[in-house]
């Protein structure tokens, strides 16, 4: 079991033939059910041609409509990339993943508002993030595969590195991860973190969740307050930024603390009200999910 994809997905790559999606498509295509689950390819410019097997397409709905397609990729450069999740959007795929960084925040303003009145179903994941990994069975993205281990914890993080830190200690203690999930640090982002638990706390092979934010915003906070009323699952707890400075962008575009709100000891006090058990130190995310487990089977 897995939430958003599995080895039953069928994936298209917007930007296959440029440098980055090239690398990292044949690395996903080369993990778990990779080779069924690639599927194609998309390049206005080099449509009816071919890369490594892999069938290149002018049009999402074209590619959709031959090999399937229900998830897309996006490693489409920062200038066309907003453009490409329209695209997506509009040929009806089902979960966009888009790799990309530095899209501009006007674009993705534009793209968002389109999504709502077009009444797009898809779910976007990212901009600007490391993408979606059901351990065992597919890679959709640029995660390291050879730090996952199928299991049974769910992991979402704002931060990609946070992601691997987080996912690298699940697989040192034994207990591996039904699903890992980076959503990206932008202001105009897709899927948020309430988004992933209403979908990991639904799922019966995750038993528990890893969630991990940063400094800026409100989502971790929003996140936290539905916890308390509805996860029946135990939630640990990060946040990147205890030291962050008030005003200074720290890395994301979206990771800022403005007017005195989205500090990071501001968003743990409400998660920790919250019942969320969180620690301070990124090296102690693994022993304090250990420690909740055990205390959960006592």
């Amino acid at each position: 079991m897995s939430i958003l994809v599995n080895k039953n997905s069928r994936v298209i790559t917007q930007g296959m033939t440029g440098k980055t999606g090239q690398f990292h498509t044949r690395l996903c295509r080369d993990y778990g059910f990779g080779p069924e689950c690639f599927v194609g390819g998309v390049n206005p410019k080099k449509a009816g041609q071919e890369w490594e097997g892999l069938p290149i397409f002018g049009t999402v709905k074209e590619a959709r409509a031959k090999t399937g397609a229900n998830v897309s990729v996006i490693y489409v450069p920062p200038a066309g990339a907003a453009a490409a999740i329209q695209e997506a959007s509009d040929a009806g795929i089902e979960l966009i993943v888009c790799i990309t960084e530095g899209i501009p925040v006007m674009d993705m303003v534009k793209v968002r508002d389109h999504m709502k009145k077009t009444g797009s179903k898809s779910l976007l994941l990212g901009p600007n993030c490391p993408g979606i990994m059901t351990p065992g069975e597919i890679n959709v993205g640029i995660m390291p595969a050879h730090i996952h281990r199928k299991g049974r914890i769910g992991v979402v993080s704002r931060s990609g590195t946070l992601t691997y830190e987080a996912v690298a200690q699940i697989t040192a203690l034994g207990l591996g991860q039904s699903t890992a999930i980076g959503i990206g640090g932008d202001p105009i982002n897709g899927l948020k973190h309430i988004d992933v638990l209403k979908l990991f706390n639904d799922d019966p092979e995750t038993d528990a969740v890893v969630m991990i934010g940063e400094i800026g915003g409100s989502d971790e906070e929003t996140a936290a307050e539905w916890v308390k009323d509805h996860m029946k699952k135990p939630v640990v707890g990060f946040i990147a930024g205890v030291t962050a400075p008030a005003g200074k962008r720290m890395g994301h575009a979206g990771a800022i603390i403005s007017g005195g709100t989205g500090t990071a000891e501001g968003k743990l006090a409400v998660m920790e009200a919250c019942g969320i058990r969180t620690t301070r130190n990124p090296s102690e995310i693994g022993s304090l999910l250990q420690s909740v487990l055990s205390s959960k089977k006592e």
